[in-house]
Formats: C-alpha cells, structure tokens, sequence
C-alpha cells in the first residue's frame, strides 16, 4: 500500500479539519517555523504505531470535555487480495469497504479517556440500502436469515459456512444498493474484530520518524538495535558451539570449586559443609562494541553532522530489518528537518540519497525542512507549504503562486550566473556539468566542435533535477529576462525517473525548446571500462551496459565512493575514447555521434 492523504482535525494547531495529499516517492513540508511541520509527521507516527510519539491531553485542541482527536489515512495501490474473516480470501472492493475514489480509508478517533484505544473506522462508499446495511454486523446465522427474505438458500452460495459468500450473495441480489459515504466502525464487525483489524493494519506501510532532535551518539540504543540484532542472529546461528562451551565452562569451575572446598574442609569442616557450589544464572554473553573512525577515534567523538548521518543511516537500517521481521510490504521514511548540523554541501548530498531512497518501489519519504538548499532539490510535485491561520495550519500545493511563495518564504535563488550568461544549459548535477565541459573542450580541441559552450557565453547550470524547485526558479527567471536557455538529462534507464525525464523533454521539444536525454543512463556509462583498468583493485574484469549503475559498479572495482567516481574518470576520456562512447547508429543505419550533435545543437542557442 501507498498512503495518498493524512487528514487531521483538533490535533494540536490543526482544529479545523485539514487534509494534506501525500506525494507516491517524496513529501517536502516547508513552512516557517512553528506553523505545524512536525505536527504532520508526529501525527502520522501516533497513527501508524511508529514508537516515536504518544497522544497526550494536551494535543486535543478542542474545547468541549468530549471532544475528540481525528486521524485518518488514505491508502491507494491496494493488495488484490485480503483475508478479513475465516479463512476466505476476499478483496476491499468486493467487501465494499473502498471509498469512492477507489482508496482505503482509515479514520481513528481518539478520546481524552481512551488515548490508547481509539475508536476506528473504515470509511467506505457502502450499500446502505435497508435490506443490505451493515451486513458486516451480521453473524452467520443473522446473515442466512436475512438472505432467506431475498429467497437466497444455501444452494445459491459457494460456502455456507462462510460470511463472506453471504454478504456477497446479498449484495448481489439486492437490486439498488444506494451506496454512500460511511463509517463503518470495525469493532462493530460480527466477527472477531480485533482479528480483522489485526488482518487489515498488517498490510499497512511501517511508519519510520527521525526527530530532529534524537540523541546522535553511537552508544545509544536506537544506534545499537540493528548490530545488537546481528549479534542476536550470529549467538542464534552458535547456539550448539555457545552451549558445548557453557557446558565445559560450568564443569572447570565446578570443578575448581570442589577443590577448594576440599581444602576448607581441612580447616573448617562445618563451615566447608554448609557451602554448596552451583550457578545463579547461565552464563551471559554479552558484547560491547562501537564504531571507530580513523585512527580509532569513536564515531562518539567525531562531529556532531558526521554522527547525525550515522544515525540517520542506522535508523535506516533498523527500519528496513523491522520491515523485514513483519512482512509488511512497504515503508514510509520521516525525516524532520534532516539538514540540522550539516554543511550545506552535506545537505545537498542528503537530500539526494532520500530522493533515491523514495525511488525504491516499496518506499515513501516525507521530510520537513526550511532550509532553502534542500527545499530547492525536492520534486516540486511533492512540495507542501504550511501556513498558520487563526483555524490552524492551512496547506498550500500544486500551483506556480505556491511554488513562488514556498521560494521566496525560504529565499531559494537560481543560480547566481542566470542573468550573467548569454544562455544556459540546465543540467541535474555537478556530474553532468563535468560531462559537458570536458566532452565539449576535448571534442573542440580535435575539431569536432567550432566551439566549447563556455566560449559563446553558454553556461551550464546545475539545477539538481528535473521538476524541482530550483529549476522552476531558474527557469523563470531565465525566461523573464529572455534568456535561451536548453536543457540536457540523464535517461536513469530502469529508474522512476525515466518516464518523467522522457515526458518532459518531449514536452519541451513541441514547446520550441532544445531539450535532449542521454541515450545511457548516466554520464558514467559513458566511461570506457578501458579507462577505469588501471585503478581496479584486483584482477576482477569489469564490464557494463548502457542500463547498468555503471556509477556503483566502478566505485565497487575501485574501492572509490560512487558519487566521486565521474569525475574522477571522465577528464581521463581522449578525444578518441570520446568518440567511441558516443558513436551509435540510429534506426536508418546511419553512423551518428551523440554527444557532439547535442553540444552543436546547444551551441546554437545564441
């Protein structure tokens, strides 16, 4: 499942009920401070069980002594199958418990005197017809009674043992269901509920929360869990080897203790006769460990940024191993403001890492943050503006005034070269820039290009992706002051990004504009494997396609870290290597250089 909307209403400044659309990979909630960011993420903790966040008393924003606390989430890709009572294997959309959108809602209402047990409900687009309401409430034998008055018999079920196959019948029969909007409160169900609502939340995403301000030392117990846990499984693998030890253990000391009563008894015989040898417990193994640094200095006593990554990445990892111990199917990363103590290099580092981590198929990323650096990468489609009202928060998306205010409430620029250049070219990242200036000066300097980009005034922009804050920004502001200016992205074959990227050039192209996607998945495909030989760290032969992670498969050969790897390579490429790479021919037979037709074409911008 995905979670497509939280809804929260009376949940501390958010009286009013107010609904906040999840994006499917990355959620950015931006705002300034104290208008009710982390609000959204705690709530979604209480709601999902995450650990991190308890209701209190004091989070109901509501006057009335019995006033109540509303949570509810929306799911969309749904299993296909589902077992709600018995054994039967049913679905959400044939039970009716869907909304009319086709999604599962789920709403928890929480009480001042029950924080703990909320009332829940599925809100569903329900038959309420007089003859087939509620038949969720039915137990079998009601069930047939009420099938008998349709003239349906046990004939006319599949099993007419099970529930299901009654209300299905039922249903069936019925020649209007008039369905409607309603609660359906899941205690009320005949069947066992607390069975089906274990059944039903077991398929919900696990809900993960990094708090801003979470210890950041290697000696915590957040940051111990997931090695603690290695140590459980390697003591579970040596439980035979550990027990045969244990054994031995208890027999020397055993016997060294019967000597030594021995030797009492020669000088105290009563007292060496009331003393009788034995162990207390078993024997505990336990295991101190840490994580050292260069020249052995402990992560505890590195910086407080370079600890709070570990962190991050620790929780990371004890995440995905609690996904894993439950079977659920997906994930859902919260992250409040995961900039706090890192260097804006490192920011921009961050947010590109949870940006791949969203890519994952069974992952959803939601983050806070007012950090211009990392709210101008985000994915604009996902960004969420919180503004504080006299009602509560009020959240604002989807359109360029939204976009314009989110950049100017947090003074995301574009890059400070637009209104200097003769032109841009607006590229994802550092790497890419390297791409085009050193393919572009090599290929001059072997005249296959009249001139590099930079000679003509044309600057390469990095603007970290397509569709993020920072290129709607510059964009905008190149075209307001009638700039030219193209674009160049990676194709990421394999990749989420692929049909977007592929879309968006199209949509530029019928739009005038010179916009290209490389034919590989990234400029590390274009490396030649010959070029990287003689850094390889053994005799491993290395090879790669057009579609592999070229970048991970070089860093892994060469023990260099994967995001340092282009540009460690690329500036060793000649101009005959160059032209190697970029050699293809295209559907007519015909021989074409890709990289040089593209940088001619961009070259034509002014």
């Amino acid at each position: 499942m995905r979670l497509k909307e939280l809804s929260i209403r009376n949940f501390r400044g958010y009286r009013n009920l107010t609904r906040i659309p999840i994006d499917p990979c990355v959620t950015g909630i931006t705002g300034r401070n104290d208008v009710g960011k982390s609000s959204i993420l705690e709530a979604l903790d209480i709601f999902l069980d995450g650990g991190e966040v308890s209701l209190d008393k004091d989070d109901f924003n509501v006057d009335e002594p019995n006033g109540v606390v509303e949570i509810s989430c929306v799911f969309e890709e749904l299993p296909e199958k589902i077992v709600l009572d018995e054994s039967h294997v049913t679905s959400l959309e044939a039970e009716h418990l869907l909304n009319s959108a086709g999604c599962l809602e789920i709403l928890k209402r929480y009480k001042r005197t029950s924080l703990k047990s909320p009332q829940i409900f599925i809100i569903a687009n329900h038959p309420t017809a007089s003859v087939c309401r509620n038949l969720h409430t039915l137990k079998l034998k009601d069930l047939k009674q009420k099938a008998g008055e349709l003239g349906i018999v046990n004939k006319d079920v599949s099993d007419a043992r099970i529930n299901a196959y009654w209300r299905r019948a039922i249903w069936e029969k019925t020649v209007e269901l008039q369905k409607e909007q309603c609660e359906l409160e899941i205690s009320k169900f005949a069947e066992d509920s607390k069975t089906i609502q274990d059944k039903l939340f077991s398929q919900l995403p696990l809900f993960a929360l990094f708090k801003s301000d979470r210890e950041s030392k290697d000696s915590d117990s957040e940051a111990k869990s997931p090695l603690q846990e290695a140590v459980k499984q390697a003591q579970n693998e040596l439980k035979v080897e550990i027990e045969q030890i244990q054994e031995q253990i208890q027999k020397r000391v055993l016997d060294r203790a019967e000597k030594t009563l021995e030797k009492l008894k020669e000088m105290d015989p009563f007292l060496a006769k009331q003393l009788i040898p034995r162990f207390k417990a078993p024997p505990k193994w336990t295991f101190d460990f840490t994580l050292d640094g260069e020249n052995e200095i402990p992560i505890n006593k590195r910086g407080s940024g370079v600890r709070r990554i570990i962190l991050l990445n620790f929780f990371r990892a004890e995440a995905e191993r609690r996904v894993a111990n439950k079977n659920v199917p997906s994930v859902i990363y919260a992250f409040e403001e995961p900039e706090t103590s890192q260097h804006p290099t490192n920011q921009e580092m961050l947010v590109r890492a949870l940006i791949k981590v969203a890519e994952k198929e069974n992952c959803q990323v939601l983050l806070t943050t007012h950090v211009p650096a990392l709210a101008g990468l985000l994915p604009t489609d996902g960004l969420r503006l919180v503004e504080s009202t006299e009602v509560g928060g009020a959240i604002r998306y989807g359109s360029d005034k939204v976009l314009e205010q989110i950049s100017e409430s947090l003074g995301v620029l574009p890059d400070s070269n637009v209104t200097r250049a003769k032109a841009l070219l607006l590229v994802e990242g550092p790497g890419d820039v390297v791409f085009i200036r050193h393919g572009a000066q090599v290929l001059k300097d072997s005249g296959h290009l009249p001139a590099t980009l930079e000679e003509k005034g044309i600057l390469p922009v990095c603007i970290g992706g397509c569709g993020n804050l920072k290129h709607w920004r510059t964009k905008n502001i190149a075209d307001q002051f009638k700039i030219p200016w193209g674009l160049l992205l990676d194709s990421d074959i394999g990749a989420q990004e692929e049909e977007r990227n592929r879309v968006k050039v199209q949509e530029l192209r019928a739009l005038g504009k010179k916009a290209y996607i490389t034919r590989k998945r990234e400029p590390e495909n274009y490396i030649l494997p010959e070029v990287v030989a003689p850094f390889l760290k053994s005799a491993t032969e290395l090879s790669y396609n057009d579609s592999d992670d070229a970048k991970l498969m070089i860093g892994k050969v060469t023990e260099k870290r994967p995001d340092g790897v282009f540009e460690f390579f690329w500036p060793k490429m000649t101009a005959a290597q160059i032209r190697q790479t970029e050699r293809y021919v295209d559907e007519a037979g015909n021989e074409r250089f890709e990289l040089t037709e593209m940088l001619m074409d961009f070259l034509d911008l002014i």
